[in-house]
């Protein structure tokens, strides 16, 4: 059913944005190409979403088809004597396919743990944490390219996938929407080293060095549960900015003046900076701004939250004013994780 002029700040964990034209749920194959077919008879624009965690929407609304991918799916193959293949679709809330593998004995993605959002949003923006990203696993996604009308297969070298980016940021953006992921786990435990918060935390288990993949997962839910607001109580987006990675030559002036500048170096002599780092330097620590209704996370100053903001350009006000300052301080641009819509 579409529903015309629906708030789309029921449809994004920051609460904020304008009016869609139109909003239909989509629960399989059939119902996307339907909804595809349908807004082009009428001229309009289409775009899919989530469960709207990493994204923002303008105030404008969207002036077209908003469709939310709920379609569902859990497949499980045995693919060799330590290989399995999972195809998931793409509406599936993400940490729920985590869960699952976890309890079959799987490790690839427990480092993946309580990521809110979809299956389907992982591929968009590379998503990581704590030692593992989606690329790592990923063998091949199901599109449906809304030019041709048809579906087809995406192999995940065709993703071009980097630090927190992909193709669908850019040349598949509007273009292909992914209705399937097929994934590669292995049975057994999570390989050490493990990421510094990881190692730090299960630093008092009794055998570090064969955690199972439930472990890893508890130990991830409890790092980030401690760290990170729920997006179902608190208003926000998770991490707002990415972690900005620095040329060798900038590095060495910024440890020049800043030695105490946490980086991971990175193979080609770059370097990582924590974005939560600079924030925090910048005097953005547990900060409330009363002129825009947003602050940031008093645990994770990375993580920007809906106070009482009306509008989301009050959003993106306080978050120019945190851009600005770590610039003013550190000559360096922070980039929005988060997507603004349209």
């Amino acid at each position: 059913m579409f529903t015309p002029n629906v708030s789309l700040s029921n449809y994004s964990t920051m609460r904020l944005g304008g009016i869609a034209d139109f909003l239909v749920d989509i629960r399989s194959r059939e119902e996307l190409a339907e909804a595809v077919q349908w807004a082009a008879e009428k001229q309009l624009p289409v775009i899919m979403i989530g469960s709207g965690s990493n994204i923002v929407w303008q105030d404008s609304g969207f002036r077209g088809l908003v469709m939310v991918n709920k379609i569902l799916g859990y497949g499980d193959e045995q693919a060799s004597e330590s290989e399995h293949l999972l195809t998931i679709g793409s509406g599936e809330p993400w940490d729920s396919v985590v869960a699952r593998s976890v309890a079959a004995g799987l490790t690839g993605i427990e480092a993946l743990s309580l990521i809110p959002g979809t299956a389907g949003a992982t591929p968009v923006q590379n998503v990581g944490a704590y030692g593992q990203d989606i690329s790592q696993t990923l063998q091949k996604l199901e599109v449906f390219d809304i030019r041709s009308g048809e579906f087809s297969t995406l192999a995940a070298n065709e993703c071009g996938f980097g630090y927190r980016r992909s193709r669908f940021q850019a040349d598949y953006r509007g273009k292909l929407f992914i209705v399937s992921l097929t994934l590669k786990l292995r049975d057994g435990n999570p390989l050490p080293p493990y990421y510094g918060a990881v190692q730090q935390y299960l630093a008092g288990t009794p055998d570090n060095q064969g955690i199972t993949p439930q472990e890893l997962r508890e130990a991830v839910i409890a790092i980030r549960s401690r760290k990170l607001p729920d997006v179902a109580t608190v208003a926000n987006n998770g991490s707002f900015f990415a972690n900005p990675v620095v040329p060798a030559q900038q590095l060495s002036k910024l440890l020049a003046t800043n030695r105490e500048m946490p980086n991971w170096p990175l193979p080609d002599g770059s370097a990582k900076i924590p974005a939560a780092w600079l924030i925090e330097q910048a005097g953005f620590k547990d900060y409330h701004d009363e002129a825009t209704g947003m602050a940031t996370w008093p645990h994770q100053p990375l993580v920007l939250v809906n106070e009482h903001a009306k509008n989301t350009s009050d959003l993106l006000a306080f978050k120019q004013k945190i851009v600005d300052a770590v610039e003013s301080q550190f000559h360096i641009t922070l980039m929005q994780e988060p997507e603004l819509l349209p």
